[in-house]
């Protein structure tokens, strides 16, 4: 028997707006990703692969379908519901980094297990800065630090938590091509070992060819996704 994936999507859409600006974001996406494997989004600007990445963290709902995230199905949660599964499953690392100004480094990361109730929450996020290379910016706030070291904050403070899944929306969006490959190592060497599985959004194609499959999205819709190990298959969308 094998194992179920980490995210299964099954008949996905998604509508947002009002009235006559109503648009169809998502089309019948039919998408599963296996525990421990890594995956690029990619596609024009508007295709959709974004908002496919949110509704896999929980933080956009389906209109109509499954969505199913480290063995929980997402859909009959309450927002606290789903705020508590992200806490424990998901961590995010967004293109501008969503730290709060006034709170240091080590505050940012401590931030998810304060609200898991860790009790033990400085000394894991002091650990997990130590482990990005910030163990001497501990205690400098966010507008101390450049952007790359901005950027392995939130990526510290994500995966802080050990969770299942590392979802990152266009993570090397706001720095320079050198700091980006570090941050790109950091999450990938971050994957392998800790077994987690990697979703997340690129323009970059360099990047997207990094992973374990490449998804290309278009329309709202999955096009084609392409392996490494086996050339191009088809998924239906």
């Amino acid at each position: 028997m094998t194992n179920a994936p980490a995210i299964a999507l099954k008949n996905v859409h998604l509508t947002l707006g009002e009235g006559a600006g109503r648009v169809h974001i998502l089309k019948g996406i039919d998408l599963d990703i296996e525990k421990g494997t890594s995956v690029g989004l990619v596609g024009p600007s508007g295709s959709g692969k974004s908002t496919l990445l949110m509704v896999m963290a929980g933080l956009e709902r389906a209109d109509d379908g499954s969505v199913n995230v480290a063995g929980s199905e997402l859909g009959p949660l309450s927002e606290d519901q789903l705020a508590r599964f992200r806490g424990r499953n998901v961590g995010i690392i967004f293109q501008s980094f969503h730290l709060v100004p006034n709170m240091t480094a080590l505050e940012n990361v401590t931030v998810p297990l304060e609200l898991a109730g860790d009790p033990a929450a400085y000394e894991k996020a002091a650990a997990e800065l130590e482990a990005v290379g910030l163990g001497h910016r501990m205690h400098h706030y966010p507008a101390q630090m450049s952007g790359g070291e901005q950027q392995r904050v939130a990526v510290a403070r994500a995966l802080v938590v050990e969770p299942e899944i590392l979802i990152a929306d266009e993570p090397t969006g706001n720095l320079d091509d050198s700091t980006g490959t570090q941050i790109v190592d950091l999450m990938f060497s971050a994957q392998r070992d800790r077994n987690t599985t990697l979703v997340l959004v690129t323009h970059d194609p360099s990047l997207a060819e990094r992973c374990d499959r490449m998804i290309r999205v278009r329309s709202g819709e999955i096009e084609e996704a392409q392996s490494a190990k086996s050339g191009m298959e088809e998924v239906s969308a």
